[in-house]
């Protein structure tokens, strides 16, 4: 069962209430491998399939996109998707990739919602593959595969202070036996996830493997005037669902930052109405 690595991990770290408390919020995440039984699900790299008409995406100002990978919804594992994808379709997602840009900008900006963009073609549209604009070299073709792996709240994630146990404390409070002197937070269930498997963590669906923080609460804060201290931050923070997270890569020349993740979130309310281009994306590095 995809939830039983993880479990029994927890099961034997964690104190008891705070393993099968934490083992309830358990979703499944489609991790992208390299390899798989089952048809290719999703490509990183190459060049992307757009309908003829459609431009490059671009940042007005800045340059055009980089292709970061395309998912093919229909391939997925649909039983296992914790989210509302189309049954059909392909997802594409872009982003400024500063790195690989002439005129590098300001790195502070690269988070501006218009330096990444996530783009739906359903199934049946006519569509040519199409090279990227001058100077913009594409990444490796790499194909990926399915796999279900067991996905969870972690470090600082609202959840684990939202969410109490038998006795009434909360997933934070319970893990604090099991820190040592000096050590608090709640980094303990990332680590659990750190030592179950290796990167890198490319994943449609479930919850984020963040590098930093909850990646909800850095978008919460980005779409809030008042950020951290609005009285409404948690509720905000509660509507963004991962969409897609793509992992630094060696095997088709990805690194963000210092060797980061990027993520694509979206609110519940817009992926349910197929509205992807209110996706945003954020990026977390060491």
């Amino acid at each position: 069962m995809w939830k039983d690595r993880l479990s029994a991990l927890a099961k034997d770290r964690l104190p008891a209430e705070a393993a099968e408390t934490w083992i309830e919020l358990f979703q499944p995440g489609i991790r992208l491998a390299f390899s798989g039984p089952g048809p290719r699900v999703a490509r990183l790299g190459g060049n992307p399939a757009l309908p003829p008409e459609m431009e490059w995406p671009g940042w007005p100002d800045n340059g055009p996109l980089n292709f970061i990978a395309e998912v093919d919804c229909a391939a997925l594992p649909r039983e296992f998707l914790s989210i509302p994808l189309p049954a059909e379709g392909t997802l594409l997602f872009f982003y400024f990739d500063g790195e690989r840009q002439p005129g590098y900008p300001d790195p502070a900006l690269l988070e501006n919602i218009e330096g990444s963009r996530v783009i739906f073609v359903p199934a049946g549209t006519a569509v040519t593959e199409r090279t990227p604009p001058a100077d913009l070299d594409p990444y490796p073709s790499v194909d990926l595969f399915a796999e279900v792996v067991a996905t969870a709240p972690e470090r600082e994630h609202l959840l684990l202070d939202q969410t109490r146990t038998a006795s009434g404390a909360t997933l934070a409070e319970a893990v604090q036996t099991v820190l040592g002197p000096g050590r608090s937070g709640t980094d303990v269930f990332g680590e659990l996830r750190w030592d179950m498997e290796k990167g890198p963590f490319h994943q449609i669906g479930g919850f984020a493997s963040p590098v930093q923080g909850p990646v909800e609460n850095e978008v919460a804060a980005e779409v809030l005037a008042d950020s951290w201290r609005d009285p409404g931050f948690a509720a905000e923070a509660a509507r963004w669902v991962l969409l897609a997270q793509i992992d630094s890569c060696q095997e088709a020349d990805m690194c963000w930052g210092d060797v980061g993740m990027l993520y694509w979130v979206i609110r519940a309310e817009d992926l349910a109405a197929g509205r992807f281009e209110a996706a945003r994306c954020t990026m977390q590095c060491g």
